[in-house]
């Protein structure tokens, strides 16, 4: 058993290392790959901004040859996970350094909305646990979204036969949640998985909410679901979202209009769950082209690369490996580079945070089990924080301006006047605004 572990394991690496190589061939421009170099390219132009920033004094003159110093605070783009272990994790030392990790690294986090489980006896859904997660969020700046409203992977225990009395209950839920979480939750995945829906594994395991699906109709069962979190939060965010990412999922979104022809969703989710290999930068490509076409973010959804065994042949238990961990550091920065120079897409979210109870079992947390780092973290961290985190240091010139080009999202400015004078603000560098901002310094 050893030995063909030992063999998976280096078999692993080695078509990491062949997706790698396939995606890349290095330019002579400072020895980096030719994708990099567009890419980089593509990011200087979707995700920065220019901005103008005038430092005045009490009575409103110009104040030259201050010196400014800025550095960003927030994304506008979402890097988020799952953070379904929130308050799950009984060893408090482990559940800090997993709320630590995580709120040093994300802005954005999909909270858990399964029905079985989140009402597992009717009429007492966990909005309490929610509350609680949904004000931690908000504490440490990180947007929350709501994981799925509508989903028939499993039925609720107590679900009726009845598919009409189903459904009723299903639009309930939806209103329900969406009500009762506004302002706290207003992004949501309203419905989970439609194309292929009636697939035989859910006609197994959700006999009951599949048969009411079938019997509302595939696009009618959301279209109804859509129009009913939108009553419930005319401002939320509604979001498609599927594993399927190909020409039926593009067919199926075209269906999802209201009587009148206007979309009902306003981002289409996309899922990238690589267990078994990871996409080409002709296939992220390919992909973000298909969807971009509805002219709405695209959010890639649920986003996975192990850190060990690939595909069906992994062994169990499913462990991350070293040289599995080098292979998912690499492509880690190469998938988020090649998504974040797509100006459709908006957010994307990892799936799981940690390996500690991962789905399915995999070891695709960006930290292990014992909360420690992985070096996909490192990896990601140093984008998200470093290479993507804008810094500065201006000098104001007679007319009091300073000019720059920064990543969208929230910046602090420090200005100093030539006589010591100290005060700071943060303004908000936006993709479509004028970004021509003022300061005044105090007396």
């Amino acid at each position: 058993m050893h030995f063909w572990t030992t063999v998976r394991q280096v078999a692993f690496v080695m078509i990491g290392l062949g997706f790698w190589l396939a995606a890349t061939s290095v330019g002579a421009s400072e020895g980096k790959p030719d994708w990099m170099i567009d890419a980089e390219k593509r990011i200087e132009a979707c995700r920065k901004g220019d901005f103008e920033l005038t430092v005045l004094d009490a009575e409103g003159r110009p104040i030259p040859d201050a010196k400014v110093r800025s550095e960003q605070v927030r994304h506008d783009f979402l890097f988020g996970c799952n953070i379904f272990n929130w308050g799950r994790i009984s060893d408090p030392d482990v559940q800090e350094a997993y709320l630590r990790r995580f709120a040093d690294l994300m802005n954005y986090a999909t909270a858990p909305f399964y029905w079985p489980t989140y009402e597992s006896q009717q009429g007492v859904p966990d909005h309490e646990y929610t509350e609680r997660l949904a004000r931690w969020c908000k504490d440490h700046g990180i947007t929350v979204k709501g994981h799925p409203l509508a989903w028939n992977f499993a039925d609720p225990r107590w679900l009726p036969d009845d598919p009409q009395e189903a459904f009723r209950l299903q639009l309930g839920r939806i209103t329900d949640c969406v009500t009762r979480f506004r302002g706290w939750i207003d992004r949501w995945d309203v419905v989970n998985e439609p194309t292929h829906f009636n697939r035989e594994g859910f006609l197994r395991q959700a006999p009951r909410m599949t048969r009411m699906w079938i019997e509302i109709g595939q696009a009618e069962f959301a279209r109804q679901c859509f129009q009913a979190a939108r009553a419930a939060n005319p401002d939320a965010t509604l979001l498609i979202n599927d594993y399927r990412v190909d020409k039926a999922y593009a067919e199926f979104i075209e269906k999802l209009v209201d009587e009148n022809g206007h979309r009902l969703y306003d981002v289409i989710g996309i899922q990238s769950h690589m267990h078994s290999g990871v996409w080409s930068n002709e296939h992220i490509r390919e992909v973000c082209q298909r969807f971009a076409r509805f002219n709405v973010p695209l959010h890639f959804t649920e986003t996975t690369i192990v850190s060990g065994a690939p595909g069906e042949g992994r062994p169990r238990p499913w462990r991350t490996t070293p040289e599995g961990e080098e292979v998912q550091a690499r492509e880690v920065g190469r998938f988020y580079t090649m998504l974040f120079a797509e100006p459709a897409v908006e957010a994307i979210t990892w799936w799981d945070f940690s390996d500690y109870r991962a789905w399915q079992g995999a070891p695709a947390g960006l930290i292990r089990e014992d909360m420690s780092p992985k070096p996909a973290y490192d990896a990601l961290r140093r984008l998200v924080k470093g290479d993507w985190w804008s810094r500065g240091e201006y000098q104001t010139d007679k007319n009091g301006k300073v000019q720059g080009r920064v990543f969208y999202g929230e910046h602090r400015f420090i200005v100093e006047s030539p006589d010591g004078r100290r005060t700071e603000t943060v303004f908000h560098v936006s993709k479509d605004a004028s970004n021509t901002f003022e300061i005044r310094v105090s007396p």
